[in-house]
This record gives structure tokens, C-alpha cells and sequence, in this order.
């Protein structure tokens, strides 16, 4: 494989073209490649390219339909990351409000290795991230606000005030080690399964941090699986040769089928509202693909839509 050398922006333009893509404002195609990079903006490619394996474009795929696939996926990740937030205070106040209630409200009283699950040789993994969670309170809390008001005026950060300063990742990773009862009430505060919550927030975590570094979205596929949900049945997902669900289990509609157990009804109507919004924006801007295409990526059934209306 030949080394990747630096290509100025006009021979960015003219390997776009040698693969058939149409540049019909080449201005304003170098501007936007100066702007967005050629690498990123060329990770899109994919949809629009012929099956053949040439790696060249269909006939009159245009590089403004290229960019607003871009931008799509875009305005899409930034309807996610803002859901993805809300779900992460969410979580973190229940999770500090059962820990709490069960513990204690000190660091040395909820952060004690005793009051979590040692059962299955979680010992190592018990102390491994309590460590960490002291290290991210030691180092963040002096930044923060609320935090760094409760070391000077108290001596002590209480765990709802500390969730502040505690990543997403961090505290789904926790739910890995608190005991069977205090998980159960979690879970029941989102009228879920255990096994469900348990799934559903490293998946949560990671698509936060891929939101958070703009990374491309619509195609992403989590190593983690979802479980088989009621959601799968009723919108008559189609299965493979196996039995299995062929879309809503490890892609974005995946992600899709856990905002909807997670957030609040008007908060997920909302959501859903302002992706129907840019799948029909998006539609309007496609020539050479249809929209079905984008769809499928993102493992969407035809039907999505529905999902606004299937009761919780």
C-alpha cells in the first residue's frame, strides 16, 4: 500500500473528479475542503459509490450531495449528543440519589469498597475504578463550581454534586459493580431490565464520545448488541437467515430504540421530530441516491417512524 502524502487542496480537487464526482463550483468546493478536510468530507464517499469495487463515484453524483450528507450526519449527531446529555444528567442524578439514600453522603462513606457487589472476582475491578473516580474528583473538582464550593465550605463532595465532575463513562462503568438491589432500582426508575440497563449505558457512553469528537455517526456500528425489544416486532424489523433482527441491534437505530426507553415522551417526540426533519431536508438534496440508501446505513426500517407512537 502506497504511503498517503500531503495533497494540496487542487489535487484534493482533481482526485475527486478522476473518481466521477461532479464539481460544478470548484471555489466553493475548495473552501469547503479547506474548511471541513478532504479526509473527513471523503469518509462519505461510501454511499455514493458504484458496486462494482472500482471505488469510483455513480454517474452524476455530485460533490453538493457529498457535502450534505456531511452536513446531515452533522446536524444528526448534534440532535443526538444534546439527547445523549440530557439522559447523562438524568442517570447521574438517579444513580447518585440511590448510592446516597443507601450510603452515605461522603466520599468516604458512598465511595466505600464495601458497599458494592465483590461477588464473581469484581474485587479488582471494585478498586480499579473507585480509583478513578478519586483521581477525576481530585483533579476536576477544583475547577468546578458546585464542587470546588463544597471543599472549601464543607470538606466534602457529596455524590450528587460530585456526578458533576465524573464522566459518563466512568459512572455507566459503576452500574457494572453496585449491588444487584440498588441496580434493580435503577432500572425500575426506567421501567427497564437490568440486563437492558446494563447494555444500554456503554453504548450510550460511546456514542457520546463519538458525538463529542465528530466523528461520522450515521453508519456507526457498536460492539455491543442490544437485546431483541417489542419495538423490533411491532415495526416488523426483518430478520436474516438466522432469526436474528438485521437493523436495531448494535447501529444508530439501536441507539434509537434506547433513547426512546430513557428519555422522557416529550423529550424523545422532540427528538424524533427533528430527525424526520433532516431525513426530509436530506432527501430534497439527493439526485443520484435515494434516501432509502442513508436509511439503511443507519439501520432504519422504512416504518421508523412509527416508533414515536409505540407505547413505552
Amino acid at each position: 500500500m502506497g504511503a498517503k502524502v500531503f495533497r494540496t487542496i487542487d489535487e484534493q480537487i482533481e482526485i475527486l473528479k478522476e473518481k466521477g464526482l461532479v464539481i460544478s463550483d470548484v471555489d466553493k468546493a475548495k473552501d469547503i475542503l479547506l474548511r471541513e478536510n478532504y479526509f473527513f468530507l471523503n469518509a462519505y464517499r461510501f454511499v455514493f459509490l458504484k458496486k462494482d469495487g472500482s471505488r469510483k463515484f455513480i454517474p452524476g453524483v455530485t460533490f453538493e450531495e457529498l457535502y450534505a450528507l456531511f452536513q446531515f450526519d452533522r446536524q444528526i449527531r448534534n440532535i443526538i449528543f444534546k439527547n445523549i446529555l440530557i439522559i447523562e444528567n438524568n442517570y447521574k442524578s438517579m444513580f447518585s440519589y440511590v448510592l446516597s439514600k443507601a450510603y452515605g453522603y461522603k466520599e468516604r462513606d458512598y465511595l466505600n469498597p464495601n458497599n458494592f457487589d465483590s461477588s464473581n472476582g469484581k474485587i479488582r475491578q471494585i478498586n480499579d475504578l473507585l480509583r478513578k473516580i478519586k483521581r477525576q474528583i481530585r483533579i476536576n473538582a477544583p475547577q468546578n463550581r458546585a464542587t470546588s464550593h463544597y471543599i472549601n465550605n464543607y470538606g466534602y463532595i457529596p455524590l450528587w454534586v460530585g456526578v458533576k465532575v465524573l464522566s459518563f463513562g466512568l459512572i455507566s462503568e459503576m452500574f457494572e459493580i453496585i449491588r444487584s438491589d440498588d441496580k434493580e432500582e435503577l432500572a425500575n426508575m426506567y421501567n427497564l431490565k437490568v440486563s437492558d440497563l446494563e447494555d444500554y449505558l456503554p453504548i450510550l457512553a460511546n456514542y457520546r464520545n463519538l458525538c463529542a469528537h465528530e466523528d461520522i455517526l450515521f453508519d456507526h456500528v457498536t460492539q455491543k448488541q442490544i437485546n431483541d425489544t417489542k419495538y423490533h416486532s411491532l415495526l416488523n424489523i426483518e430478520k436474516n437467515e438466522y432469526d436474528e433482527y438485521i437493523h436495531g441491534k448494535s447501529d444508530l437505530f439501536a441507539l434509537i430504540i434506547i433513547l426512546k426507553g430513557m428519555l422522557s415522551s416529550d423529550d424523545f417526540k422532540m427528538l424524533m421530530n427533528e430527525i424526520i426533519y433532516e431525513f426530509d431536508s436530506l432527501e430534497g438534496k439527493l439526485k443520484s441516491i435515494n434516501v432509502s440508501s442513508v436509511l439503511n446505513k443507519m439501520g432504519f426500517p422504512k416504518n421508523y417512524k412509527e416508533v414515536m407512537y409505540i407505547e413505552k
